[in-house]
């Protein structure tokens, strides 16, 4: 009798610790940092349909990505909140080529980082008929966005055969990283270094430590609350 409670005993205390274990892993599976591991890895080695390969990545499964949207952005930086923002999308080749550097020091610094997939709100000024024309209107709040974020961001210049002209607008690029701090944008890298010329092509030391390097000035800068210094001084 005893062995018959004692072996009863033992496979309700087996079957709780596979309920435990398989609910953690479900509630694992539903975290923003789960989606984003995923988002981004599915691409490993993908063609982007011009011949070449999307860069393997390997994000770590503790990454502090919040995702987020322009909207939830523009109210946070209307709150007057601190915060660190990245703009991009997973099929972003220059986006795949920091990503890692961003991810693993957000881990470091124990800090979040909010994620905004620019690749369909943004609008889209082209040369038509030799006119600058918007083809594509960009979503609401990506235009408060670039109001709010102007002093920060670059110029949408656009390609006329060789020449780049200028918009009049602003632009966020793919990567953009931002530090906002009390509602302010107080510094914007890229996190690419000037000597990548081909996204798709190998990651030297050199251009990692200068990616590093840009990334680090924007938790700098947050941490020291607003004494930002730009990626030249860091």
């Amino acid at each position: 009798m005893k062995k018959k409670i004692l072996l009863i005993v033992a496979i309700l205390m087996a079957a709780l610790i596979f309920i435990v274990v398989y609910e953690m892993r479900k509630d694992n599976k539903n975290t923003d940092a789960y989606k984003f591991k995923v988002e981004y890895e599915s691409l490993n080695n993908e063609d982007n349909g011009h011949g070449k390969k999307y860069r393997e990545l390997n994000i770590d499964k503790k990454n502090r990505i919040i995702y987020s949207t322009a909207k939830e952005i523009v109210e946070k930086t209307n709150k007057k909140e601190t915060f660190i923002v990245y703009f991009g999308f997973a099929k972003c080749p220059w986006c795949r080529s920091m990503i890692e550097n961003l991810v693993d020091l957000s881990i470091e610094n124990e800090m979040d980082i909010y994620y905004v997939d620019v690749l369909d709100i943004r609008d889209t000024i082209e040369y038509v008929d030799g006119e600058l024309k918007t083809t594509k209107e960009g979503d609401e709040n990506y235009m408060k966005l670039i109001e709010l974020y102007s002093d920060v961001l670059d110029d949408y210049k656009v390609k006329n055969g060789d020449e780049s002209v200028e918009t009049g607008e602003k632009r966020i690029y793919a990567p953009n990283v931002i530090a906002v701090i009390d509602g302010k944008a107080k510094e914007k890298v890229e996190g690419i270094s000037e000597k990548l010329e081909d996204p798709y092509g190998p990651l030297t030391d050199e251009m990692k430590n200068a990616s590093i390097k840009q990334l680090e000035c924007i938790f700098k800068c947050v941490e020291e609350a607003g004494v930002c210094t730009g990626p030249a001084s860091c």
